[in-house]
C-alpha cells in the first residue's frame, strides 16, 4: 500500500467523527487500499484492569456468518479418538513429532484442541502456546472429549476474544467482501459477548472506545452507546 492510496481514502473519514455501525459499514468498503481480500476488524480499549483475575477478560463467541479463513484444527488425542477427529474435520493429529515440531518454531495451524488425557502431552507446550492464545483450555471448550462439536465450532466461525496487558481486544469479524449484513451479525455476536463478559468489579465506563477498520485502511471511531444498542435489539 503507497502512502499516497492511503492519503486518498483518509479524506473520506471524518476527523473526530464517531460513527453509528450503519454508516462505518457502509464507509468501509470505499476505505480498501489492499489488492488481497481484507480482514474487518474490531478493536476495543475496556476500562478494566487486566492485573486482576477477575477482570482479565477472556471468552469464545461464535460469529454467525463465519469468519472468512480456512481454520486449520491441531488436535492432540489418541486411541479411537483419532479417527474421530479426522472424520470431524482435523486438518493435524498431534503426536511427539509435532511437538517436536512446535518446539522448533513451527505454527501451521490456527487452533490448537486436545482431550484431557492429552493435556500433559500439551503441557510440554505451555510456554510456547500460551502467550500466542494456542493453548487448549477447557473454558473455551478446546479441551473436551466431544472432538466433532469443538472442531465443528472452530471451523464454522468460533473466535476467541481476550483482553492485552493494555486492557485491548482485538477480534477479526469477517472479510471485506462479506455483505453489510453479515459483518452486522458478526459484531453484534461479538459485542454481545463482551458486555455480558463485564466484570462485576469493574467501575466506570466498561466499553472506552471502540474502532473498526481494515486489515490496511483508516480506523473508524464507533459510537458506543449506537453499537450496544443495537446489538442487543
Amino acid at each position: 500500500m503507497s502512502g499516497k492510496k492511503f492519503r486518498n481514502v483518509l479524506k473520506s473519514v471524518e476527523e473526530d467523527a464517531e460513527y453509528n455501525i450503519d454508516d462505518a459499514l457502509d464507509l468501509l468498503p470505499k476505505l480498501r487500499t489492499a489488492k488481497f481480500v481484507e480482514t474487518v476488524e474490531l478493536h476495543m480499549s475496556l476500562g478494566v484492569d487486566p492485573k486482576h483475575s477477575d477482570q482479565n477478560i477472556r471468552g469464545m463467541v461464535s460469529l454467525p456468518a463465519g469468519t472468512g479463513k480456512d481454520v486449520k484444527v491441531l488436535v492432540f488425542t489418541n486411541g479411537d479418538k483419532i479417527e474421530e477427529a479426522k472424520e470431524a474435520g482435523a486438518d493435524i493429529i498431534g503426536d511427539d513429532e509435532v511437538v517436536k515440531k512446535i518446539q522448533n518454531g513451527w505454527f501451521g495451524f490456527d487452533v490448537c484442541i486436545a482431550t484431557p488425557d492429552m493435556m500433559g502431552t500439551v503441557g510440554r507446550l505451555g510456554r510456547i502456546l500460551g502467550p500466542r492464545g494456542l493453548m487448549p483450555n477447557p473454558k473455551l471448550g478446546t479441551v473436551t472429549n466431544d472432538l466433532q462439536k469443538a472442531i465443528k465450532e472452530m471451523k464454522s466461525g468460533k473466535v476467541e476474544y481476550r483482553i492485552d496487558k493494555f486492557a485491548n481486544i482485538h477480534v477479526p469479524v469477517g472479510k471485506i467482501d462479506f455483505s453489510k449484513e453479515d459483518l452486522e451479525k458478526n459484531i453484534f455476536a461479538l459485542t454481545n459477548a463482551i458486555v455480558k463478559a463485564r466484570p462485576s468489579s469493574a467501575k466506570g465506563q466498561y466499553i472506552k472506545s471502540c474502532f473498526l477498520t481494515l486489515t490496511m485502511s483508516p480506523s473508524l471511531r464507533l459510537n458506543i452507546t449506537n453499537l450496544t444498542r443495537s446489538a442487543a435489539k
